[in-house]
């Protein structure tokens, strides 16, 4: 068996010539819905945008999960074949399962968590389905998604990927634990218990009971540092563009937007707290865009903490135990570019987005 990573590197010019010439674009429009949310109710927004998409089956005679992944992993540098998730290694795609011999489909959240199986929706949804090594995919089971440091060497070679012998648990190779994170956060968001579907929740702690049926995948706190180490990439988009425009008519909203994780999970990443609620509309923000300072009001907050992230939910400055309605906060030393300002009080939270233009700098922000 030929052994390949997945060369971002490598691929990401070719990738960007295929996307110029097939898809590599977000309808205009499409996230419209969902601009000014944040928390639980910028998650609302993505689940209405991303549900009812188009469904198909497991295994048919006609088009189902298996053609789709020939076209969404394909090799770019050897198109009859697919890139296998967690080893990186590029196998003919026409072999199918092949009696055991091929290769078959990883659910990355595992069917068992929430007890969906193949059914379509959840069972089919190739945003959350990966091409992969039949042995390796055994390996990896239904384990939940956290650090760990024994590399599993599979009879067919090293893989990257690493499992742990005292827990319960499994981690992809650097190439793409960046896309699991966000394929179980597009999860999470996609099914809500609608339409008699499951309602699937990431959380941040490793379950006592390994083999729980229970519609939940873990572990957060991990997945979000995996989405922050390897981000998301040209093969990556193309993906998306593919399942949305050939098949599906959905997307991954992370991927299109990764600065959404922070921005409806922040407060469980930062605050470390279950619950969180909205502050009040009366928050403003201005100039924006600036290029130095930045006034915060609002009406009643004392004793209030100001952080300022990059787009990604990346800590760039704190300023903690503040009191009064207003607040001039010298972002003179940040670049050109977007960022995120979030109010924090006790178990209340809110988060706006603001831009720095330098002089001479010309600032386009398009929201798709």
């Amino acid at each position: 068996m030929a052994y390949l990573w997945r060369m971002k590197i490598l691929l990401a010019a070719l990738l960007v010539f295929i996307g110029a010439n097939s898809y590599s674009q977000i309808p205009t429009g499409y996230y419209d819905s969902a601009l000014g949310f944040t928390g639980d109710l910028l998650k609302d927004k993505l689940h209405l945008i991303i549900d009812n998409h188009t469904e198909f089956p497991y295994t048919s005679s006609g088009t189902d999960v298996w053609d789709i992944l020939k076209e969404t992993d394909k090799d770019t540098s050897n198109p009859n074949n697919v890139l296998l998730l967690y080893s990186g290694w590029s196998v003919d795609a026409n072999q199918e399962f092949n009696g055991g011999t091929g290769w078959n489909r990883e659910h990355v959240w595992a069917k068992s968590r929430g007890d969906f199986g193949t059914a379509s929706g959840p069972g089919t949804d190739v945003h959350a389905l990966r091409p992969c090594d039949i042995t390796v995919n055994a390996a990896r089971g239904n384990r939940w998604f956290a650090e760990c440091s024994t590399e599993y060497i599979d009879g067919d070679g090293t893989t990257g990927s690493y499992m742990s012998f005292s827990s319960w648990v499994w981690k992809p190779n650097d190439q793409v634990k960046g896309d699991v994170a966000r394929m179980i956060f597009y999860m999470a968001t996609r099914y809500e218990g609608t339409n008699g579907e499951p309602d699937l929740e990431v959380i941040d702690s490793i379950p006592s009971d390994d083999f729980t049926n229970a519609p939940i995948h873990a572990k957060f706190s991990d997945l979000y540092q995996w989405h922050l180490e390897d981000p998301v990439d040209d093969w990556e988009r193309n993906r998306n563009d593919i399942i949305h425009y050939q098949f599906q008519n959905n997307r991954n909203p992370y991927i299109d937007h990764p600065e959404y994780v922070y921005e409806v999970w922040g407060a469980a990443i930062i605050l470390d707290i279950d619950e969180i609620e909205e502050m009040d509309s009366s928050l403003s923000i201005y100039p924006n865009p600036t290029s130095d300072n930045l006034t915060v009001t609002w009406n009643d907050k004392s004793g209030y903490t100001i952080t300022i992230r990059d787009m990604l939910g990346r800590l760039i400055s704190t300023n903690n135990t503040l009191t009064g309605e207003s607040q001039i906060v010298d972002v003179s030393e940040l670049e050109s570019g977007n960022y995120l300002i979030e109010v924090s009080s006790d178990n209340q939270r809110t988060t706006k987005t603001f831009s720095i233009e330098k002089k001479g700098f010309c600032n386009l922000t398009v929201h798709a």
